[in-house]
Formats: C-alpha cells, structure tokens, sequence
C-alpha cells in the first residue's frame, strides 16, 4: 500500500499556497432548520474553542465569548433566505468582518455547504446576509444575541414586548449563562441538532483540507517508524522499580529513547508542514500503549509494543487522525498476535463501509473479526481486549457525527476513522487507524500509510 508519508518540503509549501483561499460556510441548513421548526431565529453562543460555532462563521474568535444570530425571511422563496448577525467584541470586529462576512462573498473562497457531491463552488450563493455588530461590547454575548433576535424579528418596537415572545433555536451545548439571559428577555429555547448535521457531511473543499493535514499525520509517523528504526537495541536486562527484569531501553542519537522523545519528533515533523499537534500526539509503549491517550513519558525497550496516534489540527481548524503500532526487536509474541488480528479487523470494517450501511455495522464486523481471534469484542475500560468503538466521525472536531457505534446510515461525505485495537494493561495494547471518507461507491483513505509490525525507515 503506497501512502503520502514522504511528501517533500515543496508539496507542503504547495498546500500552504492553496489553502490561503478563505473558506465559507452554506448556512441555508440552519435558516431551514428554523423554518421547519417554526422557530424565529437560531442563537449560537460560544468562543473559539466553540467548534460548532468556528464551523458556521469561519471566525478564528476570542477566548471570550461571541454570539451569532440566524434569523430566515418570511418568504422561503426569496433569493435572500435570511440574515446572520455576528456580534463580536471590538477589537476583533476586523477579523470578523474579513472572516465571516468578506469570505462569504469572495468568488475564490471553497464553499463548505451542505451538498458533499458539488465539484464546484463557482455558483455559491447561500442568500444569507451577513453582518459584524460590535456595539455594546461591555454586555453579555447572551444579552446582545437576544437583542438582535428582537430587532431582527420585529419582537420589540418602543420598548413594548409581544406578549408570546420569540422561539429560537439552540445547540445543545449553549453555555448556561448565555441561555439565562436570553431566558430573562423573553425567549424560549429550543436544542437542534442541525449544526452537527449539516457539520458530519463533508464538501470537496472541506476534504481538500483534511487531505492536507492527514499528510502532514503520516508524515509525523514516517518520521516516527524512522526514528524506531534507526535505533540501537542493547543487550542485557534492567531490574526496574518494581523488582522486575526488564530490557533496556533503546537508543537514539546516543540517549535512551522514550515517548517523550519520540513525540517531540513527531511534532517538529507536524510543525514543518504547517499544522499543530494540539496536545493530541498519544504515544505508548509497554503496558502504557494500553492507554488510549497517554501522554506521559515513558522508556521505549525492545520486544514491547509502541502505539503512536497522531491527530493534528490544520489552520483552518480541520483534523486529521492516523495511528500504526510498531515493535523493535519483537519475539513474535502477544503483540505479533494481537497486531494479527487487529489488521483482519481493519479489513473487515473497510469492506462494510458504503452509502447506505447502519454505522454500526462497521464496528460489528471488526469486532466479531477481533472475537474469532479470540479477543473479547466487548471489554469494559481496564479489561483486556477490544475496549472502544471501531471509528468516529473527523472535521473541526476531532471526534464528531458519526459514529460508527452509534445510529444512523453512512451516507457520501462522512469522514471517519477505522480503528480496532486491542489491549492488555499488563502487557500493552495494538490499535491501526486510517482516516476515511464515504465516497458514491465505497470510501477513499484519506492519505494512505504502509503497514508492519517491524519498523523501516520511511524518510
């Protein structure tokens, strides 16, 4: 399987040089979420580490938070569907106005709707107007989402308040300070779900993103088998603190290796081509790879299973997510046994995943895979065999709709990881994952990476 691990300095500088072009999103979804509700307006309030609210604005944003306000026009048929409001806090009414409301309009930006199967964003005209309002900025974003939805909706003329008041629609996850306010003035809130929907269907321009930074991952694991394979093995065995005997370390560049280490590898790797590791590089080795977020810092020896997840985050917020287990010096053991199976699992799930499957298909049949090697396909948390779900939809966030455990159909557009383990706490833990996006008639591997138990060098 041949992959994009060895992409070169000038590609990264050639993605660099497309992504510049500003991205936007179709917010007709959301005007007709309201309309289908017979809700006034949509309210999202949050700051920008607020995910759900990145993806509606395009707005990188404060740590503070910011509100934005979709109210549709009376007539659906209009060719303006509806208005967008952004309220943000002064300093940044700059970057809103380029982020939010230039990008919207520019002919060149990459379309994010709601219509995965377009090969073209030439035509993109959501029909939403939008607009930057900074005033009041000592108020709660709470306070001045609501007195935009009662300007906007006509709710409040000379101070006089209609008796019903307005019905917005909300995410789930709209901060409790900013539900009370907009409670106190009158407005009844209603959760949807249709910021997550329109957000697990990807678009050619969303994809084109996570491309990108699903190189850059397999790269930052190139550089991470490299480094495995480069490394000296010594002899003899170590007493640790526990009384056990123990294989020493290995050793890179005359020091002994260790998660730490090698995770600082993976990262310079990541930073060169452009995305951040944001604290997501998980590296175990040992009984520490049985953890499925290590990391710690712990010595890698000879012979233990070394599980390297990599998840870095791109400059326009997108994630990628590829994981591979390696073992230097191995005795063709538990893990030889474990890294066996785990791929057939692998091949089993993929072969489920098409338009039209239940989502949890795919996690049965790696599970049942894992099972007839005899794994236990349903392990509670510290048990040992398979203990997580087979895959999780990626975009803006690292784990998002769908998922492949949960219910629904896969549907062109998803991106989702595959991703059996299994795990032992007292011995480690095997786990391969690939990025993957539902394609009309199967899937495509985002960026492809070899597979081995026995590292090679990749650079």
């Amino acid at each position: 399987m041949s992959g994009d691990a060895g992409d070169t300095d000038e590609t990264a500088d050639t993605d660099r040089t497309e992504s510049d072009r500003p991205l936007r999103t179709d917010l007709r979804p959301i005007v007709e979420a309201v309309r289908a509700t017979d809700a006034d307006a949509f309210v999202a309030v949050g700051d920008r580490s607020d995910d759900g609210l990145r993806y509606l604005t395009r707005f990188g944003g404060p740590d503070r938070p910011y509100a934005l306000v979709v109210v549709p026009n009376g007539d659906a048929a209009a060719e303006r569907a509806g208005r967008a409001v952004l309220c943000a806090p002064a300093l940044f009414r700059e970057q809103a106005e380029r982020e939010f409301v230039a990008a919207a309009s520019d002919p060149l930006a990459d379309q994010t709707g709601n219509d995965p199967n377009s090969d073209t964003d030439t035509d993109f005209h959501d029909g939403v107007v939008r607009e930057v309002r900074s005033e009041a900025v000592g108020d709660h974003a709470g306070e001045r989402a609501a007195a935009v939805v009662d300007e906007l909706t006509g709710r409040r003329t000379d101070d006089e308040t209609d008796a019903g008041g307005p019905t917005v629609l909300t995410p789930a996850s709209i901060p409790h300070d900013a539900a009370v306010y907009l409670e106190r003035a009158g407005i009844e809130l209603t959760s949807t779900d249709a910021v997550a929907t329109a957000r697990a269907r990807k678009t050619p321009a969303e994809l084109d993103r996570m491309r990108r930074v699903q190189r850059a991952a397999v790269a930052g694991m190139a550089r991470a088998e490299t480094v495995l394979a480069e490394s000296e093995v010594a002899e003899g065995d170590v007493v640790d603190g526990s009384g056990d005997a123990r294989r020493p370390p290995l050793r890179w560049e005359g020091d002994s290796l260790t998660t730490e280490r090698l995770r600082r590898e993976v990262n310079r790797a990541l930073a060169a081509r452009g995305v951040r590791d944001a604290g997501n590089t998980v590296i175990g080795a040992g009984p520490s790879a049985a953890d499925l977020h290590y990391v710690g810092d712990d010595p890698i020896r000879p012979g233990e299973a070394v599980l390297l997840d990599v998840s870095p985050r791109g400059p326009d917020g997108y994630y990628g997510d590829v994981t591979r287990t390696f073992v230097v010096d191995g005795d063709g053991g538990w893990e030889r046994r474990a890294y066996i199976a785990v791929e057939a699992a692998r091949e089993a799930a993929l072969e489920e995943v098409e338009p039209g499957v239940p989502a949890k298909t795919v996690h049965g049949e790696a599970a049942a895979e894992l099972a007839a090697y005899g794994f236990d396909p349903n392990a509670g948390e510290g048990e040992t065999g398979f203990t997580h779900g087979t895959g999780h939809g990626v975009g803006v966030s690292l784990h998002e709709s769908p998922s492949l455990s949960g219910a629904g159909e896969l549907r062109p557009g998803h991106v989702v990881t595959v991703e059996p383990g299994v795990y032992d706490p007292a011995v480690g833990g095997v786990r391969l994952e690939d990025t993957v996006v539902v394609t009309e008639e199967g899937y495509e591997i985002l960026a492809e990476y070899p597979f081995g138990i026995v590292p090679q060098a990749r650079e």
